[in-house]
């Protein structure tokens, strides 16, 4: 009896046989070769091994490239969009009234040429995009039309409206010392914004000037300070971006690079001075120095204190002395109260200065966190050019302004010799009965300054008339 194969399959065949794909009958040597070098062959297993591996550094390469590409792309999509949106918002071109004429066949094509000579628009083909678009060849009329370079696309198709010639105009005078709040009401009540609308801008809108930089935006007054108090030509329903734009641009221009020059000036004075007073620390010096918001902040407390511009730098001396030396450290102004009270008081009562709010210089050291006002030119120059003076008092005389005094008690010399009669002892009487902090009159009816108990330099409690 033949023996059974058992390691086959029952056809005669090895199980190696069985398992070979074509090994039976010796077909296709070539098939045969494939499958030894391609199934069976070490080298291959080891590069399929190796093959997840290559395939991931790969996809890593291409991951980077990718991502670069994208960020490459994205950037210069935010350059050509912000250049887009200066050219259409009119954010950084100058205030110039320039003068065009439109023929009666001028196309848009025609008009957006114009405007581009004459500099009122850069990129001819957004105009006319933004032309097609809001239908601005049907308001057209021909015609000699003045135009600003601050007007944004919508004002350029107003401003060449046949309608422009009746359009109303509203032109604003804006006081220096004024605080955001007083030039956003007056904008509201001459109808050239809501008060909604320049307020949100004010707090929201990312303005692109370097002096802002540094002001954060969570700041709901963050633009105090930089609305250059002038006078100002604007439309009823003006753009909100248009009409605050125009101001920031307007402090820009006057803000010249010498003044920021002079600022270094003034910070290398500073610092010679707190480090020959011997008793502050680097970081206090540091945080001493000034830069344009803090100017800014120095300008607007003189813009509220001044009687008159001889003054201003000598109030200013006042504010630095009190600032860089240790001898009075609290500015104790009256208006940083008011405005952290958020309105003028004529007296401000011992409740007032005790208010917790960081513009209080009545309780907190240094300046305010930020001005308090718009201020001048002449303030401003005075922030920056202070008089070298011993002075740190002044006290209201006769005539309207200041007198100023390097000692407590020469201020106080003055007052009293200011002061008449009973009236101005009864009012410290009062004062007096209401705690030391009370408002008090200083003779002539109409400066108040204010008790406090204060330590002076011997380490005692004294009780002082406080301005």
């Amino acid at each position: 009896m033949k023996k059974k194969n058992t390691s086959g399959n029952g056809d005669g065949l090895s199980y190696e046989e069985e398992q070979l794909p074509y090994s039976d009958a010796g077909e296709n040597e070539d098939e045969q070769e494939y499958y030894d070098d391609e199934y069976y062959d070490d080298e291959y297993y080891d590069d399929y091994d190796d093959e997840p591996v290559r395939k991931k550094g790969k996809s890593l390469k291409h991951t980077v490239i990718y991502m670069l590409v994208v960020l490459g792309l994205s950037l210069l999509l935010a350059v050509v969009m912000w250049f887009a949106a200066d050219d259409i918002l009119a954010l950084t071109k100058p205030d110039n009234v320039i003068t065009i004429t439109v023929s009666e066949d001028d196309t848009l094509d025609d008009v957006a040429q114009n405007l581009k000579d004459h500099g009122l628009v850069k990129y001819k083909f957004l105009f006319v995009l933004y032309g097609k678009f809001s239908n601005a060849a049907d308001k057209f009329s021909a015609g000699t039309f003045e135009l600003n370079q601050q007007f944004d696309y919508h004002a350029l198709v107003n401003g060449l409206a046949a309608s422009s010639e009746t359009r109303k105009t509203v032109t604003l005078t804006f006081p220096e010392g004024y605080s955001s709040d007083q030039i956003f009401e007056m904008l509201a009540d001459n109808d050239v914004c809501t008060l909604e609308e320049l307020e949100n801008t004010a707090a929201n809108y990312q303005f692109d000037f370097d002096f802002l930089q540094s002001v954060d935006y969570a700041e709901s007054n963050r633009l105090e300070g930089f609305l250059f108090p002038d006078t100002y030509d604007f439309y009823v329903d003006d753009d909100p971006v248009r009409v605050i734009n125009k101001m920031l641009l307007n402090f820009d221009n006057k803000f010249t690079d010498a003044m920021k020059a002079d600022i270094e000036t003034l910070n290398e004075s500073i610092r010679t001075r707190m480090e020959n007073e011997g008793s502050f620390t680097e970081e206090e010096i540091t945080n001493a120095m000034m830069d344009v918001r803090k100017i800014l902040t120095v300008a607007s407390l003189i813009e509220k204190e001044a009687g008159n511009d001889q003054e201003r730098s000598l109030i200013s001396s006042v504010i630095y002395n009190r600032l860089n030396t240790r001898v009075h450290e609290l500015l104790q102004i009256d208006a940083t109260v008011e405005y952290a009270l958020g309105e003028h008081k004529t007296e401000l009562t011992a409740n007032d200065l005790a208010v917790e709010n960081p513009y209080n210089t009545y309780k907190n050291k240094g300046l305010p966190p930020g001005p308090i006002a718009n201020p001048g030119l002449s303030s401003i120059m005075a922030a920056i050019h202070p008089d070298e003076t011993d002075y740190y008092f002044y006290a209201l005389n006769a005539n309207g302004g200041h007198t100023f005094f390097e000692t407590y008690m020469d201020q106080q010399d003055f007052l009293n010799g200011q002061s008449s009669g009973d009236t101005t002892e009864n009012t410290a009487e009062d004062a007096a009965d209401q705690g030391g902090e009370a408002a008090a009159d200083n003779g002539d009816g109409e400066a108040p300054y204010y008790q406090q108990t204060i330590i002076n330099e011997d380490g005692e409690e004294e009780t002082v008339n406080a301005q």
